[in-house]
C-alpha cells in the first residue's frame, strides 16, 4: 500500500516530519517505523524526515515493508470473508473461537488463522484485530493489513466515528423499547473476567431499540439492537442484565440456557471512514444458524 501527497504552496518550507504528522496523521511511533526501512519517499527518492519540501513536490509513504509475526501460530481453517482491500479485511467470525490466542486458545484464535491467511496470500505483516468481541460472541472482527490503517481506525473509534451494531436476543420484554444505557463498567472485585456496574468504572454508554417481542417455546424474549458508544469489556451483556434482561445462554451474568449454549449476541454490523478512499463504508454479517431459529 502507498500513500501519496503532493505539497501546496502553504505546506512550503515545513519539514516531511511536519507534513505526516499534520496531512496523514502518522504518529511519531509509525514515523520512527518508517524512517528504519527507507519507507517516505520524496519526489520517488528516499529521503528523511528533517527535510524541507516546496510546492509540488511529491511525498510518498511505503507499506510494503515485511514485519515478523513469528509471534503468531500459524493454523489453517477458512476464514468467512466479508471484504478484503489492500487496508484491511473484515472476517464473520463463528461462536466460539477467541479473536486473541491466549494460554488456553493458543493455535486455534481468530489471530492463528488470519495468520495461516496472510501467509497464503503473501502477506508478511503482524496481525492486527482493530475491533474485538468475546469468543462466545458471533459476527465481524476487522484486521488492519498495517499500522497506518490500524491507527487511523482505532484513532475513529476514540471520536465516535467507527460504529459498532449488535443483533441480540434477551429474556422478557423490555418496558422502554428504545432507549439508552449509561452505567459505568469496572471489573468485578475478586473476578478475572467478570464486569459490573459500578459507580467507580469505565464510562460506558449503550444504545439499544427493541425490534421484536415474542413467546420462544412459552418463553417471553425480545429481539434487541444494541449500538454501542463506548466498547467496554462485556459492555452489552453487562448492561442489558443490569436492567433485568440477560441476554439469552449467558450463563456469566444470568442468562437462560435452555435454548442456547452460548450468549445470543451477533456482532451484525461495523461502519466507519475508509482511512484511505475516505469514504464511508459499512458491512453486514448474516446471522448465524443458531440466532436464526429465535426468528422463526
Amino acid at each position: 500500500m502507498k500513500l501519496e501527497y503532493i505539497i501546496t504552496k502553504q505546506d512550503e518550507n515545513k519539514t516531511i516530519k511536519e507534513i505526516l504528522l499534520s496531512h496523514f496523521q502518522v504518529s511519531h511511533r509509525l514515523l520512527t517505523t518508517l524512517k528504519r526501512e527507507n519507507s517516505i519517499l520524496l519526489n520517488d527518492f528516499p529521503t528523511f524526515p528533517h527535510n524541507l519540501v516546496k510546492e509540488n513536490d511529491k511525498i510518498s509513504i511505503l507499506f510494503d515493508y515485511e514485519e515478523d509475526n513469528s509471534n503468531i501460530v500459524i493454523k489453517e481453517m477458512k476464514l468467512s470473508i466479508i471484504y478484503e482491500d489492500e487496508a484491511y479485511l473484515v472476517v464473520n467470525k463463528p461462536a466460539g473461537i477467541p479473536v486473541h490466542p491466549s494460554i488456553l486458545h493458543y493455535e486455534d484464535s481468530l489471530s492463528n488463522y488470519v495468520a495461516f491467511y496472510f501467509q497464503q496470500i503473501g502477506l508478511k505483516k503482524k496481525i492486527r484485530p482493530v475491533n474485538r468481541i468475546d469468543k462466545d460472541t458471533s459476527g465481524l472482527v476487522i484486521f488492519a493489513k498495517n499500522e497506518y490503517v490500524q491507527e487511523c481506525l482505532i484513532r475513529q473509534m476514540k471520536n465516535d466515528i467507527f460504529k459498532k451494531t449488535y443483533f441480540a436476543i434477551v429474556e422478557g420484554f423490555i418496558e422502554e423499547k428504545q432507549g439508552t444505557i449509561n452505567a459505568p463498567i469496572a471489573r468485578k472485585e475478586n473476578s478475572i473476567i467478570e464486569r459490573c456496574v459500578c459507580t467507580s468504572g469505565n464510562p460506558s454508554i449503550t444504545h439499544y431499540k427493541v425490534l421484536e417481542e415474542k413467546f420462544y417455546n412459552n418463553f417471553p424474549i425480545s429481539i434487541v439492537k444494541c449500538i454501542l458508544e463506548t466498547g467496554r469489556t462485556h459492555q452489552i451483556r453487562v448492561h442489558l442484565s443490569f436492567i433485568g434482561h440477560p441476554l439469552l445462554g449467558d450463563d456469566l451474568y444470568g442468562g437462560n440456557l435452555d435454548f442456547i449454549k452460548r450468549q445470543a449476541l451477533h456482532s451484525f454490523q461495523i461502519s466507519f471512514v475508509h482511512p484511505i478512499t475516505k469514504e464511508a463504508v459499512c458491512y453486514e454479517s448474516p446471522l448465524p444458524e443458531d440466532l436464526k431459529v429465535f426468528l422463526n
